[in-house]
């Protein structure tokens, strides 16, 4: 700003001195020194509300070209998936299976029997069979009887 040195300041208060004599000039000096504080409290407040414009600015502009950042559309690069079919798998000899045996519905003159419990049932992997004494028949008696 101004730059004053030593003997500029020293020279100006001897003219003061001079000029405006004792009586007055403790008056003079308060009033320029508050003049002063003054003016320096507004350089300083003009200088703030500058920073706080550009920073303003400057915030504006990093959420504009964000804002443009993120409704971009993506790029060529990321495609879109696509359904690939599986591949046909071509079974094994090794792991065939043996041929379905067709249902073959009883003849019309034939009674219906009864399930055979002894046997095993390939369904639940049992490979044992079952205990026909288990289950009683109806022919023979049961042992509270």
């Amino acid at each position: 700003m101004l730059d004053f040195g030593f003997s500029e300041i020293l020279l100006t208060s001897a003219i003061a001195l001079v000029v405006l004599g004792p009586e007055r000039l403790p008056k003079v000096a308060r009033q320029v020194g508050n003049w002063m504080g003054r003016a320096r409290a507004m350089a300083r407040q003009l200088s703030e509300q500058l920073e706080r414009e550009v920073s303003a600015d400057e915030l504006l502009k990093a959420k504009t070209k964000l804002h443009d950042q993120l409704m971009a559309p993506l790029p060529n690069r990321i495609a879109a998936p696509q359904y690939v079919p599986p591949e046909p798998q071509v079974p094994s000899p090794q792991s065939q299976e043996p041929p379905h045996q067709e249902y073959e519905p009883p003849a019309p003159d034939a009674e219906p029997s009864a399930p055979d419990l002894t046997a095993a049932d390939p369904a639940r992997g049992d490979s044992q069979a079952v205990n026909s004494q288990a289950i009683p028949s109806p022919s023979q008696p049961t042992p509270h009887e």
